[in-house]
């Protein structure tokens, strides 16, 4: 990793630590992010055997992983940012699940180091980590030795065409309607809790290109492409009649074009042969 990337992941795991504090109290309050979080787990779960192992990357607190855990999964999750792994840490030290759910400090490009930990039915990544990073075709790469045959991997990633992001074009928001067309090869700049770093939006094509003939696309659906990002914060509650046309009307085209690669996510999963 040249220094441009490791100054970004400094500043990537110092803004997410700082949020950590407050992350699953926002989290559980916010419905859209619920509704996003069922869709992705559904998903995950229609592929995966009853039970398995997971290595789980950008973990957070380990909303996620003790889910998992509480659904039969062996969890690894690692996370670069040190706040979000003592939240996890502590967690699964209060639930009693220390057999179930493992944690490390561990940054997308030195997975190579995980080897001994699998090998594992699932590396999964939910709501972006992995746009963090410009080195998404290495971090692919890496997933082969870590995966048993047969094994799974589930990605939530930001494509570079957003539906409701361009929409703000008609309320003068330009900067935000273009930001993921414009972002190229330097990234676009984001901010979290005051640290700013940068971010790269991928395409559904990119990751099976990277991934190549070694792994079979069992699914790909768009996820908040009809129903608005999470950080328009009480549209469901605000307009509860259209929440739950939008919903309906999104459930059902997810997978259809091109629904499914326009919208605030896509939700993509392939099988290792």
């Amino acid at each position: 990793m040249n220094i441009a990337g490791q100054y970004n992941e400094q500043q990537v795991a110092a803004a997410f630590s700082r949020q950590a504090g407050g992350f699953d109290e926002y989290d559980a309050g916010n419905t859209i992010i619920s509704y996003k979080r069922n869709r992705v787990r559904e998903h995950v779960l229609r592929y995966m055997p009853p039970q398995g192992s997971i290595l789980e990357l950008n973990a957070g607190t380990g909303i996620d992983a003790i889910w998992f855990a509480q659904n039969g999964y062996r969890v690894h999750a690692t996370d670069i940012a040190e706040g979000m792994q003592e939240k996890l840490r502590e967690k699964v030290r209060l639930r009693g699940m220390e057999d179930m759910v493992t944690a490390e400090l561990c940054s997308f490009t030195e997975l190579d180091t995980l080897k001994e930990r699998g090998p594992f039915d699932l590396i999964y990544s939910n709501f972006a980590g992995l746009n963090c990073t410009a080195e998404l075709d290495r971090v692919l790469k890496s997933f082969w030795p870590l995966l048993r045959p047969g094994g799974q991997v589930s990605l939530v990633i930001l494509p570079r065409f957003c539906i409701w992001e361009t929409l703000m074009l008609f309320r003068g928001k330009f900067r935000t309607a273009f930001r993921r067309w414009g972002s190229g090869r330097r990234g676009a700049r984001s901010h979290v809790e005051g640290h700013y770093f940068r971010c790269w939006y991928y395409s559904p094509s990119y990751v099976t290109r990277q991934l190549g003939d070694d792994y079979e696309l069992l699914s790909l659906e768009g996820l908040c492409t009809l129903v608005p990002p999470s950080y328009i914060e009480g549209f469901a509650e605000k307009h509860p009649v259209a929440w739950r046309v939008l919903r309906v009307l999104e459930n059902k085209w997810k997978a259809r074009w091109p629904w499914r690669a326009a919208g605030d996510y896509y939700i993509i999963s392939l099988r290792k042969k």
